[in-house]
């Protein structure tokens, strides 16, 4: 029996259906000329292919217009393009947060960074003899010239500095440590996981609590390479307690015929008694003591960028220069030169707080905090609206990465709370205020988002962008 053919049917099968365009034609777009300039040339094909095949497996109808999948690429390449890094105002209270970046740097220290990365810099050459020269003599008279230490080092941060010493000094020997100062830092690291990374043993003495001299001197033996001292700079043992002074354990350490190391963590190189903070071992009143290297942060207390010191007697910084992890450990030219610049405002004592945006926040007057917050308060009200309460309120800032952790810092913040409590509408508010322009990062406290206004400065930069709320 002949089949019958069904002419509807079969006209149907031969009907165009809609085509995607080609990578070629969307290039020809008008639209494509901008983005091919802002991108390139490899990267805009990439996107124009990836949002071509997202079409063809889609179940989108009717399929996208070229003008449509053009604009897809070019919104796929700007979010590509974005920094991950984005700049941020900090209002968290917390003046060096280590989630944020810690220290924000002087004016100097940006120019004379941003010189560094601009321009060919004598790095490691001699000018004065025309030949190759140190880095580290860069910053070395600096660092010995405001702690007192006859010579000096610089690493890539505190850490590395304790590893780097620790190997150099004592590797494959013992180092005696008070119990109740092994200190945990941020990220879980541990003083007795930085000891054994360096290859020394551990000789834990004394209690959590309590330390005395005769625990260090009987402590002592062949394998013994050091005595070591680590400022608890991130919590407070109190009570019935007792530790050694950093002079009696230089004396047992120099009548043993061996180097006191100290790690001070934080490190500073003023009294911040005389700022109205709470005392904090200053470098060179360690080295006063007898402390034969000290090792300190560069962007915490100093103001600077992230940066590991050594400070200390020339014979043994020079058994630290020549480690191999030195040079593992090295600064690059940009924070070579953000220190050096960063160094050379503790020349000027009188100017620190005007010059060290650190040193500056710390000592903001209330006065100057209330009035900025006063000047802001109405205009979040009116962008956040009927909902929501808006009023200055007194808030504890603190110094923050594990630095002067028993320092309440007053400040005045402006806390953001809905008329009808509610915990959710906190945490919206706060995911809203993150995708700002510039982020806006504040804390929950007591059923209110609170803005800290000591870490403030760019007020006019905050006003501009509510807009966007």
């Amino acid at each position: 029996m002949p089949y019958a053919i069904d002419l509807a049917e079969s006209a149907e099968v031969k009907v165009d259906l809609p085509r995607l365009p080609s990578v070629d034609a969307l290039l020809r777009l008008p639209e494509m000329r901008q983005v091919l300039d802002a991108h390139g040339h490899a990267a805009t094909v990439s996107a124009l292919r990836s949002e071509l095949e997202k079409a063809r497996t889609s179940s989108e109808t009717p399929l996208p217009s070229s003008v449509e999948l053009a604009a897809r690429a070019e919104r796929q390449l700007d979010e590509l393009a974005q920094h991950r890094l984005k700049r941020v105002f900090n209002l968290t209270g917390t003046v060096l947060h280590t989630n944020l970046g810690r220290a924000v740097l002087s004016e100097a220290a940006i120019a004379a960074a941003a010189t560094a990365m601009r321009s060919p810099v004598a790095l490691e050459f001699d000018l004065a003899g025309g030949g190759r020269g140190d880095r580290d003599s860069l910053v070395e008279g600096l660092i010995c010239e405001l702690t007192g230490a006859e010579a000096a080092t610089v690493v890539n941060n505190n850490a590395g500095a304790v590893l780097l010493v620790l190997a150099a000094l004592a590797g494959r020997r013992e180092v005696v440590v008070s119990r109740g100062e092994l200190v945990e830092i941020g990220g879980s690291f541990r003083v007795p996981d930085v000891m054994r990374a360096a290859g020394v043993k551990l000789v834990e003495v004394g209690t959590t609590n309590r330390t005395h001299a005769r625990d260090y001197a009987d402590a002592i033996g062949p394998r013994t390479a050091a005595l070591m001292k680590v400022h608890a700079s991130n919590y407070r043992v109190t009570g019935f307690t007792a530790e050694v002074p950093q002079a009696e354990v230089a004396r047992i350490a120099h009548d043993a015929g061996l180097p006191f190391i100290e790690d001070l963590g934080a490190g500073s190189l003023i009294d911040m008694a005389a700022m109205g903070l709470p005392k904090e071992p200053v470098v060179r009143d360690c080295i006063a003591a007898g402390v034969d290297v000290v090792t300190f942060s560069g962007d915490k207390l100093l103001g600077g960028p992230q940066a590991g010191l050594i400070a200390g007697r020339s014979d043994l910084i020079a058994r630290i220069r020549k480690h191999p992890l030195k040079r593992a450990l090295r600064l690059s030219k940009m924070t070579l030169a953000a220190l050096e610049a960063t160094l050379n405002a503790y020349r000027r004592p009188d100017l620190l707080m005007s010059d060290l945006p650190t040193l500056r926040h710390l000592t903001r007057p209330l006065a100057e905090l209330e009035a900025m917050a006063a000047r802001l308060a109405p205009c979040l009200a009116e962008r956040l609206g009927e909902g929501w309460a808006v009023r200055v309120t007194a808030s504890d800032a603190q110094v923050g990465s594990g630095s002067l952790p028993d320092a309440a810092i007053p400040s005045r913040a402006l806390a953001l709370s809905p008329v009808r409590a509610s915990g959710k509408a906190l945490i919206q508010l706060a995911a809203r205020l993150r995708t700002l322009p510039v982020p806006v990062i504040g804390r929950v406290h007591e059923g209110a988002l609170l803005l800290d206004m000591r870490c403030l400065e760019d007020e006019p930069g905050f006003t501009a962008q509510l807009e966007h709320l």
